[in-house]
This record gives C-alpha cells, sequence and structure tokens, in this order.
C-alpha cells in the first residue's frame, strides 16, 4: 500500500509539476492511439455495415476473418508487422520500423477488427423491416443507410471506446515495431514496462494512472453521450 501511495504522489508530481518528458510521452500516446483509431472507424464503420447488410460470396468467410481479428493477439500483430517492415523485409525500404507510423499501422491492425465486429453486431440488431419501411416510405438508399447510422449510433459509441481501448492499452506490438525510443516512440505502456523493469515502481505506477485517467476521461465523455441517448424507463417501485 505504501508503494501504491508513492505512486499516486508521484503521479501528482509528474502531471502538476509539469514534466515535460512525461506529457510528451502522454501526447504521443493520445496522437498515436487516436489517429489509429481514427483510420479504423473510417474503414472498420462502412466494413461493419457491408457485412451486416450485405450479401455476396464469401461473406462467411469475411465475418469469420472479422470475429477472428477481434481476439487478435497484439504481439501477434506486433511479430508480423516486424517481420514486413524490418530493413530485410518485403517492405523494409519503407523504412518505417522503429517509427510512430509503423505503431499506427499495428494499432489499426488491432483496432480494425474490433470496430468492424462491433459494428456488425449493431446493425444486426436493428429491426430487418426497417431498412424496407424506410424505403418503402421514399427514402433513397443512402438516406436510409443514414437513418439506419443514427438508429445504431449508441452501439456505435461502444465501437469508438472498445477501439481506442485496445489500442491505447496495448503494449506489446508497441514495443516490437516501436522499440520504445526515448522521445521517438515511448508512449505510456512502453514506459510503465520500462520504468518497472528497471524497479521505479513509483514512477511506473505513476505512468500507469496516467494511462487510466486518460481511459476514464474519454469513456466518461463518451459513456455521458450514449447514456444520454437512452430511452428513459419508468421507476417500478
Amino acid at each position: 500500500m505504501e508503494l501504491i501511495g508513492q505512486g499516486i504522489v508521484k503521479a501528482i508530481e509528474l502531471v502538476f509539476g509539469g514534466d515535460s518528458e512525461v506529457w510528451a510521452i502522454t501526447w504521443l500516446s493520445l496522437k498515436i492511439s487516436g489517429t489509429a483509431t481514427l483510420i479504423s472507424l473510417l474503414w472498420g464503420i462502412p466494413l461493419g455495415i457491408a457485412l451486416a447488410l450485405s450479401r455476396f460470396p464469401g461473406r462467411a468467410i469475411a465475418v469469420a476473418l472479422v470475429n477472428t481479428g477481434m481476439g487478435l493477439p497484439p504481439v501477434v500483430v506486433g511479430l508480423f508487422i516486424s517481420i514486413l517492415f524490418w530493413r530485410s523485409g518485403p517492405v523494409g525500404f519503407l523504412e518505417l520500423i522503429y517509427t510512430p507510423s509503423a505503431m499506427i499501422i499495428a494499432q489499426v491492425v488491432i483496432a480494425l477488427p474490433i470496430v468492424a465486429g462491433v459494428t456488425m453486431a449493431a446493425f444486426q440488431s436493428l429491426d430487418p423491416n426497417l431498412a424496407l419501411q424506410l424505403i418503402g416510405i421514399g427514402a433513397s438508399k443512402r438516406q436510409a443507410l443514414w437513418l439506419l447510422c443514427k438508429e445504431a449510433r449508441l452501439p456505435l459509441l461502444a465501437a469508438v471506446m472498445a477501439g481506442f481501448g485496445a489500442v491505447i492499452s496495448e503494449v506489446g506490438a508497441s514495443m516490437m515495431v516501436g522499440g520504445n525510443i526515448r522521445g521517438q516512440t515511448r508512449v505510456l505502456t512502453t514506459a510503465t514496462v520500462l520504468e518497472t523493469g528497471k524497479g521505479n515502481f513509483d514512477a511506473a505506477i505513476a505512468l500507469g494512472l496516467i494511462l487510466l485517467a486518460l481511459c476514464f476521461a474519454l469513456n466518461l465523455f463518451l459513456s455521458h453521450v450514449q447514456q444520454r441517448g437512452q430511452l428513459k424507463w419508468p421507476r417500478l417501485s
């Protein structure tokens, strides 16, 4: 308990003391994971909608790949991305290994199936007759799709939370493709592992608490938006 207390004190000192390195690590974590989440949303939501509403040859295989990807171990992603971008790898000439760009790509691979899977489940939970009713009253296919997105907006917020939560807290792939280089690819998770390995448990706890605070703040905001849009049930008592 004393060690945890020291970590909390250390976290307060690092945050409110204006420690430049901690702020740089925090900003880089948000930049990398935020970019990866945004890319995953831009690709994953249309993919999930297509899988939910369309029927085409090979759909079952695509759905199975998405469901498998939702549980893909980050360290396996890191392994294959590292091999891909290694200097002697297939695209080593791009020189992306141990860069923030490689970390973003790895995190997109992790988050994309999660976003697509949650989106697919959200649209499959809608009333199957809703789209037909919208088309029947004169809505175009684009208008019907937009109205279906509005109907599924609450589960889609869950896709945002799940995707961001998966990558901001990920360490294996980030360590393997980023290298945990100080001032370049060191993020909150890899910095926490480093400080733990050095025996600096107060600094590790402090970095972990900062990471938890970031996740909580974002999820609190998104949860507030999500809960505000829910139906208010009457009291049963």
